[in-house]
């Protein structure tokens, strides 16, 4: 175990059962944000709710239910480039900055782990420095979070930090991720970050499939459940044609979404109505599935304004209230909103009152 100084921080030494005795807020089975109000009532919107940044499109796991568990030539098109550019970045900022209002979230996250980018720091504090959102979250793996790089990430005005969790052990990451970690560091290093992380959030989850039973489960709670805000259990979900879920996934029910919800068939897909993603390659796009139903534009070439009120955007919103399965072959066939929707997301009663919007 360590004892770390950094500016006038200091980690205790001991374990970090020894160092905190709080107990996490357990979410399992429901939203993660907190408390949703019904999308349809704030529909249509001149600022998205959502701007989710994609600055990687590289991981340092293989997790077995994800698409870096499978040779890359199987993942589809996904990004002509690898890191976003961080002056590109900034450009997305200063046009963000042009919204009537500010973004709920802008969150970094995407198809990879947000902190290999040697830039996010940076990107972190200039997105802070422009308040051009509410939350500014991380969704990560975790492996490579250290002090030196949760006091950077804190002190640039990181606001929310989720951590998929892969494991209750060093054996059980190899199982799962093909990638050898220090547990007890990994631990240690979590809890430095919710001890020094100030008013920000850590919220820490893991997949039902990455626990062996009722008793691994009670040993993630009781090692994360003291280094974290909230935490949960969610399930895997069948979101990728590329992998087996059936080898992963076994007897296991089909029918509850990723927060424990029903599985309903999805009539119109909500995202578009309140979300846009920025791809490494600067494309932004509607939605964060695998397989990009459409490109809304580039970022290089458009302002992020220009873009969420585009003709191309309006279109497609407008194509998604006719049903998902006119929108586009990915929308038909995508599993992703059909295992993430809340209810409070379902659009389908409200077409009809929606539908003179984007005409």
């Amino acid at each position: 175990m360590f004892a770390s100084v950094v500016g006038n921080r200091r980690a205790p030494s001991g374990t970090f059962q020894e160092r905190n005795t709080l107990t996490a807020i357990d979410i399992s089975g429901h939203a993660p944000g907190g408390t949703r109000r019904r999308l349809a009532d704030s529909l249509p919107l001149k600022t998205p709710f959502v701007v989710q940044v994609f600055p990687v499109y590289a991981c340092n796991l293989k997790c077995n239910y994800c698409i870096f568990s499978v040779d890359k030539s199987l993942h589809g098109f996904i990004s002509d480039k690898t890191l976003l550019d961080y002056d590109l970045y900034r450009k997305c900022v200063d046009d963000m900055s042009g919204f009537p209002e500010k973004i709920k979230v802008l969150r970094f996250v995407g198809i990879g782990e947000p902190l290999i980018h040697k830039k996010l720091v940076d990107m972190i504090r200039y997105t802070a420095e422009r308040r051009i959102a509410n939350t500014i979250e991380i969704v990560s793996n975790a492996v490579l979070l250290t002090p030196t790089m949760s006091d950077a990430l804190l002190e640039a005005g990181l606001n929310r930090l989720v951590v998929s969790v892969q494991g209750t052990s060093a054996d059980k990451y190899w199982q799962e991720s093909r990638t050898r970690i220090d547990f007890e560091r990994f631990v240690d290093n979590l809890a430095y970050f919710y001890r020094n992380k100030g008013k920000a959030h850590l919220y820490v989850k893991i997949v039902d499939t990455a626990l062996d039973d009722d008793a691994d489960r009670q040993r993630f709670h009781d090692i994360f459940g003291k280094v974290c805000d909230t935490i949960a259990v969610e399930n895997t979900v069948p979101i990728h044609d590329s992998v087996n879920y059936d080898d992963i996934l076994g007897d296991r029910e089909k029918r509850l979404t990723q927060y424990g919800l029903p599985v309903t068939d999805v009539k119109v897909c909500p995202q578009p109505f309140f979300h846009m993603q920025i791809n490494p390659d600067g494309k932004i796009v509607p939605c964060y599935s695998w397989d990009y139903p459409a490109i809304m534009g580039d970022c290089r070439e458009q302002s992020m304004v220009e873009i969420w009120n585009s003709e191309t955007f309006r279109k497609f919103r407008l194509s998604q209230l006719h049903g998902c399965d006119q929108a586009s072959h990915a929308c038909k066939n995508c599993n992703i909103i059909k295992y993430r929707l809340f209810p409070e997301d379902d659009l389908r009663n409200d077409v009809e009152r929606l539908m003179p919007f984007y005409l």
